[in-house]
């Protein structure tokens, strides 16, 4: 089992930068395929990016594609989400979470992942 916490989040201007960061404890999270997903108010929670547990490969969603780097540190059990050019449509809670120990992909589904963090709010204004 893995535990995730997210920090990062914040208040910023359209245009900005942030990084948020996942930290998960537990001895497996290297065995981890982890995704970053979000949440609006009043929208379903939706794919923002993934990454297989050897940083081999990534997936984005369209909408963040070419502005948001998802990566990990397997020594540091973290996994970022650089995220640049922020508009206000990027304004949600931002949630890290891990698929199961032994999946065999990366997912953009949200049912696929058992492990969820409780979010870091992610405001832009314009």
């Amino acid at each position: 089992q893995v535990q995730l916490i997210e920090s990062g989040g914040g208040l910023v201007q359209a245009g900005d930068s942030l990084r948020l960061s996942c930290a998960a404890s537990g001895r497996t999270f290297n065995g981890h395929h982890m995704g970053w997903f979000r949440q609006a108010p009043g929208k379903e929670r939706e794919f923002v990016a993934a990454i297989r547990w050897n940083s081999g490969t990534t997936y984005y969603a369209d909408s963040v594609k070419g502005r948001f780097t998802i990566s990990r540190d397997n020594a540091k059990n973290t996994v970022y989400l650089q995220m640049n050019s922020l508009n206000p449509e990027d304004t949600a809670v931002y949630y890290c979470a891990a698929r199961g120990l032994g999946d065999w992909s990366i997912s953009i589904r949200n049912y696929e992942y058992p492990y969820w963090g409780q979010g870091t709010q992610v405001t832009v204004s314009s």
